[in-house]
């Protein structure tokens, strides 16, 4: 059975007997420790005391902590509750995502004068998110009422509180807002008539839920919902009324644990670390039974047995993801025809050949096979998920590529897709139009990599492609992908400079900012949305500056980057514009970036920041190259 009452977290490994004296062996080493040690530590199912213990360890290790394993986060807290564990639980939990994060946490009940102070601690922490954790005590939601007027009040008056939070922690210039939700009450007032009395305390609750929602929608805005979590473990269990009086922590301090890997979880996809592709083997965990041996009549798959109903609810589950954007994959000991054949052949099956994106069949080791998926891609090993029934192969994926999300299923096909859900490896927190094509987009990028490696000559190729090229400034249609992409890029980004959807907003409409969204589709279909520009005025009335400059890796060396300079150049000869200049900053993963702007014909003009280099490029001097490609530009945005 899948039960996350005890507080465990299921799909993560068991904690090692020897976790404490590992730490120790860490603290008392001289030198620096890799991050991907405290990672690989991280990565276990930890009890709120070895979470305590990590969260310990690292700070024992200021300083020391090597390696580009872990990304820093700043992230206020406010909390009108106790959060003595709730925030080095949140800590340790981030570091199986690969994020180090550094909290702040107002004084008990201070949360909104320092949010509206601007000489407050808060405002000098420099918070990149914040957690509103309000609860219904500190709302005012706290009795139910037999008038629906009264409980319309009491709603009123807590989402007027919740707004100007938001809008404080946002004038603050604390770019993400993070909203949690209130859990319902275990305990009924009127019993089964509370689900229709508009004045009951659970009412009055859903109500301010449904008005966060509203406010992620108006303000930009992320939700957190801890009241899924309360009814996942149920709301019997969650709440603890003595601990609440005793101590004003808000739920029961077995469920800690969980709640810090779930809301870790939505920090790593804000950091646009989630996960891209699921990668599955076949042999019983897409069926029952082996291929090979028992042939297609042999294996299960489909109605008629729980076996059967519990592989096909797998690949029902695979198809899901694949629905809102996540690539499917195979990596299989097999020979290929034979792991293709149910594809092909059995009635049953949900999964079907052009589901696949990479379709890796053969005896080479599930480690080798996996990188190779990643290649074929273009994608990084961190953004892979490997399901696997054989926990031997699961343990050589997890010893070899640590970096690859394995998630430990068991040996019940049935609880598959729940760990999958619940490790919240592909965590999002938006979804846009070119979600729903992004895994066909990974497909048809699969088929052009077999098409570079049958022509040999890489000009005649990318003509080969049929490639169309749209260029067009921002616009409400495309801004959750504008921002997704801006938030999600990290290789091929020269500043790495992360925005919300509203400050996108507002650069639409920006008289100093040029935006583009540049798309390209070609012969194999529609890459989507696959790069975006953010120009500003710079103190030079005749420049503009590069701000933020990010393609997609998917379309790497198709010259799609010539093409938005070209476009760029012909718009600030337009606008009087003499001179671009543009800035590398170099982060943990850019560095294939570095010399961008010199193989656009950019000059250098020397270091800035932190290894940084900044650029010129005199527009009067450029001519447009040949594009292997049609050009489309949409009218831009005057800057």
């Amino acid at each position: 059975m899948f039960d996350l009452s005890s507080g465990k977290l299921p799909w993560l490994v068991p904690a090692t007997a020897d976790f404490r004296a590992t730490l120790k062996a860490l603290i008392a080493a001289p030198g620096p420790v890799p991050a991907q040690d405290l990672v690989a530590l991280a990565a276990q199912d930890l009890d709120l005391n070895k979470l305590t213990s990590l969260d310990k360890a690292v700070g024992k290790l200021a300083g020391r902590i090597d390696g580009p394993a872990l990304s820093p986060l700043k992230l206020a807290l406010l909390a009108q509750a106790t959060t003595d564990y709730i925030a080095p639980a949140i800590r340790a939990s981030a570091l199986r995502h690969g994020l180090q994060v550094e909290t702040y946490v107002p004084a008990y009940g201070q949360a909104m004068a320092e949010v509206m102070d601007p000489g407050s601690p808060l405002r000098g922490f420099g918070a990149e998110m914040a957690l509103i954790a309000e609860t219904p005590q500190s709302l005012g939601l706290t009795r139910s009422f037999i008038d629906a007027a009264s409980g319309a009040a009491a709603v009123a008056s807590a989402t007027a509180t919740l707004t100007a939070l938001v809008e404080g922690l946002q004038g603050a210039g604390i770019k993400t807002v993070i909203l949690q939700t209130l859990p319902l009450p275990a305990d009924p007032w009127a019993g089964q008539y509370d689900r229709r009395a508009k004045g009951a305390l659970a009412a009055q609750i859903a109500a301010v839920n449904d008005a966060m929602v509203d406010l992620c929608d108006s303000h930009a805005a992320v939700l957190f919902d801890a009241e899924a979590l309360s009814a996942l473990v149920g709301r019997a269990n969650w709440h603890d009324a003595g601990l609440w009086h005793r101590a004003k922590v808000p739920f029961a301090l077995d469920y800690v644990p969980l709640y810090a890997e779930k809301f870790a979880q939505v920090l790593r996809a804000l950091r646009g670390k989630a996960s891209k592709c699921l990668v599955l083997d076949l042999d019983n965990t897409c069926w029952g039974g082996i291929i090979g041996d028992d042939g297609l009549e042999g294996i299960e798959i489909g109605q008629g047995s729980a076996q059967g109903e519990a592989f096909l609810a797998i690949q029902i589950y695979a198809l899901s993801l694949k629905e809102r954007g996540v690539v499917l994959a195979v990596c299989s000991k097999n020979e290929e025809a034979n792991g293709k054949l149910p594809f092909e052949q059995h009635p049953d099956m949900a999964l079907k050949l052009d589901d696949i994106a990479v379709f890796v069949a053969n005896w080479t080791d599930k480690a080798s096979n996996i990188q190779h998926i990643a290649k074929v891609l273009n994608i990084g090993t961190d953004a892979l998920v490997f399901l696997d029934d054989n926990p031997a192969e699961r343990a050589r994926v997890r010893m070899e590529l640590p970096m690859v999300g394995v998630p430990e299923v068991g040996d019940d096909p049935s609880l598959y897709p729940a760990m999958l859900a619940q490790g919240g490896y592909f965590e999002t927190v938006g979804l846009s139009a070119d979600d729903a094509q992004r895994a066909e987009q990974y497909r048809a990028n699969a088929q052009r990599v077999v098409a570079m490696e049958t022509i040999g000559n890489y000009d005649d190729y990318l003509r080969s492609l049929d490639m169309a090229c749209t260029i067009a400034p921002f616009d409400a249609v495309g801004r959750t992908r504008t921002a997704q992409l801006i938030n999600k890029s990290n290789q091929f980004n020269l500043t790495t400079r992360r925005y919300t959807e509203a400050e996108v907003a507002a650069m639409q409409d920006d008289p100093a900012c040029h935006t583009l969204q540049v798309r390209l589709t070609d012969k194999f279909g529609d890459n989507g949305m696959i790069s975006v520009v953010i120009l500003r005025k710079d103190a030079e009335p005749d420049a503009w500056v590069f701000d933020t400059w990010l393609m997609s890796c998917r379309v790497l060396k198709r010259r799609v980057e010539e093409a938005t300079l070209a476009t760029v150049v012909e718009a600030a000869r337009a606008a009087g514009i003499g001179k671009l200049y543009g800035d590398y900053l170099p982060s943990p993963k850019n560095g294939m970036v570095e010399d961008h702007y010199g193989k656009l014909g950019f000059e250098k003009l020397g270091p800035i920041g932190d290894g940084g280099t900044r650029w010129v490029l005199e527009v009067a001097g450029y001519d447009a190259p040949d594009l292997p490609m049609t050009l489309a530009v949409q009218t831009p945005v005057s800057a």
